[in-house]
């Protein structure tokens, strides 16, 4: 029988394919398939990739907590399409019991997309705001966070139509969900990696009454 080629970057292929591939390079860490190409990221660092990325899961994991009828993940697979499958830093979606858009499949991957998706964007930066961030928009994306660690920057698109636009700050500054209620982030908060005010919003956020009624909507769909 042939050997299974790896997988390599700027390839072109089938996303069924791509999977056959990954699947025979079990010491692979990271790759993702977009509009058929597939791409695959350069070791990460502490400082531009580490600790932002775990400050994001903390953040999203706290909200998480509080809110059944919602997941999340960290670098969880994401089978947008046939020719696009990649592989989030973050990812909060909608129990699909309880009536949200992806679906969880017999093999555990996430199909279709999630409402929120998340990248830490350092070296990646022209890669996430561009080919992914049409890829995410184009497939049903919802929300789409990139934190740009080098230029101190945090974006939170909302999609609205078929494109994405600029979530924009409440006068206090606060960026607010607006699928998820009671996800709420100080982004210049997060910048400055002052985490406990950063968990203290999205508490804040988890104990509001716009969080409570989303909660009883979830439980309803369950029920």
């Amino acid at each position: 029988m042939p050997a299974i080629p790896p997988l390599v970057a700027g390839d072109r292929m089938s996303r069924d394919e791509f999977e056959r591939r990954y699947d025979a390079m079990p010491g692979l860490k990271k790759a993702e398939l977009i509009d058929g190409v597939v791409y695959m990221p350069s070791p990460v660092r502490i400082t531009l990739h580490g600790e932002p990325h775990i400050f994001l899961d903390t953040w999203l994991g706290t909200y998480r907590a509080a809110t059944p009828g919602t997941r999340a993940g960290t670098n969880t697979t994401a089978r947008l399409s046939l020719d696009n499958e990649p592989q989030p830093d973050a990812l909060l979606l909608i129990d699909p019991a309880c009536g949200g858009q992806a679906q969880i499949n017999p093999n555990d991957y996430v199909e279709l997309a999630p409402e929120l998706v998340a990248e830490v964007s350092a070296s990646t930066a022209s890669f996430d705001l561009n080919s992914k961030l049409d890829a995410y928009c184009r497939n049903g994306v919802r929300e789409y966070l990139v934190w740009r660690v080098l230029d101190r920057q945090f974006d939170w698109f909302a999609r609205r139509g078929h494109a994405f636009e600029h979530l924009v700050p409440g006068s206090d500054g606060i960026l607010r969900s607006e699928v998820f209620p009671g996800l709420w982030l100080d982004s210049a908060a997060l910048l400055r990696g002052d985490m406990l005010r950063v968990l203290d919003v999205v508490r804040q956020g988890s104990a509001s009454d716009e969080h409570s009624r989303f909660v009883e909507r979830l439980a309803q769909a369950r029920g």
